[in-house]
């Protein structure tokens, strides 16, 4: 068997990626090291953990003794670790850095003195800043520009993934994805927020006038983008990974409202997130040419993504009654 080790698999996209590549692949044994921060949940996994081709371990991967361990015998690794929202790195960046700066070197350190086959940097599409109206969308080639804490993390991983390449040979791929949507993400994200507070009656706190325009990725289309770089792509390279479902703040909320047969009237308007970039858009021609599409338009994902968590109350009210995410909902809302 293969074995791979799958870094922050407790989270949205990892736990999708590693039940994606145990129901395809059954020679393949997965290792999910994650350290079960608020936004990683042993129940995103309860459906494959009694699955012999599955073990976890709860641990840091910044924690070099612990990595250099499990790395061992290792022939893939997947890094999804992070602490991905912009939010909570605005309000304090130190774990951002942690995590996703010093965290990715230690993975790739490890990495490299192990020999392991290939190293796959699971990154967004943020690290290239903001763009206007009018502009094309990012190519693979242009320069990064991150604008918030968050993505400047994300930019050093990328960056030292790359330099493990050039440096040491590493056999190192670095994707870049626009906004997931799907099963199991955290309702502090907009989609999941909105969907939340929709079917409890709340207020869908938008930012600003809420033009800001994002692409909507549903999360299994990624799951196979990536499943196809890690096998098909070209060691030192970067591929986009979006799909082109481009919408803004208020259309995202007006749909929602409409598939769950709300009122607009449960749009509220709040203070601008600082220094909020206005639009992301990303040219894919390259990942198309290995021969991956999306399956989802954004009715869809969006469809599908209410769906899941109108079926699943269970599962997202737990997070939202928890004192953590009170307390977090009250600190990011309350003033605005």
């Amino acid at each position: 068997m293969s074995t791979f080790l799958i870094t922050g698999g407790a989270g949205f996209i990892g736990s999708n990626f590693i039940r994606y590549l145990l129901g395809k692949y059954p020679q393949y044994r997965i290792l999910n090291l994650d350290k079960l921060t608020y936004a990683g949940n042993p129940d995103n996994l309860r459906a494959i953990e009694a699955d012999p081709r599955y073990q976890f371990v709860r641990g840091d991967i910044a924690n070099p003794e612990l990595v250099d361990h499990l790395m061992n015998g290792v022939e893939m690794v997947v890094n999804f670790a992070a602490e991905s929202h912009v939010d909570r790195s605005i309000m304090g960046a130190e774990e951002f850095m942690r995590a996703n700066a010093l965290g990715a070197y230690t993975l790739l350190d490890a990495a490299r003195r192990h020999r392991v086959g290939r190293f796959l940097q699971v990154s967004t599409d943020e690290v290239y800043g903001s763009l206007a109206p009018d502009e094309a969308p990012w190519t693979e080639e242009s320069p990064l520009a991150p604008r918030n804490p968050y993505s400047v993390s994300k930019a050093a991983g990328d960056l030292m993934a790359r330099a493990f390449h050039t440096t040491y040979q590493l056999p190192v791929l670095v994707t870049r994805a626009s906004n997931n949507i799907g099963p199991f993400q955290y309702p502090e994200k907009r989609v999941p927020l909105f969907i939340t507070n929709a079917l409890e009656d709340l207020p869908l706190p938008v930012y600003g006038r809420g033009r800001a325009v994002r692409d909507h990725l549903f999360v299994t289309d990624h799951c196979e983008a990536l499943d196809l770089v890690l096998h098909q792509g070209e060691p030192s390279q970067v591929y986009n990974v979006g799909a082109e479902n481009d919408a803004d703040g208020v259309q995202i909320a007006e749909q929602i409202l409409k598939m769950l047969n709300k009122p607009d009237s449960l749009i509220e308007y709040v203070k601008d997130r600082p220094g909020h970039d206005l639009r992301y858009a990303l040219d894919c021609s390259k990942i198309r040419a290995l021969g991956w599409k999306p399956r989802h338009n954004l009715q869809e994902a969006l469809s599908r993504t209410v769906e899941w968590y109108r079926a699943n109350e269970s599962w997202w009210r737990r997070i939202k009654e928890s004192a953590e995410f009170r307390l977090y909902y009250d600190k990011q809302y309350r003033k605005r």
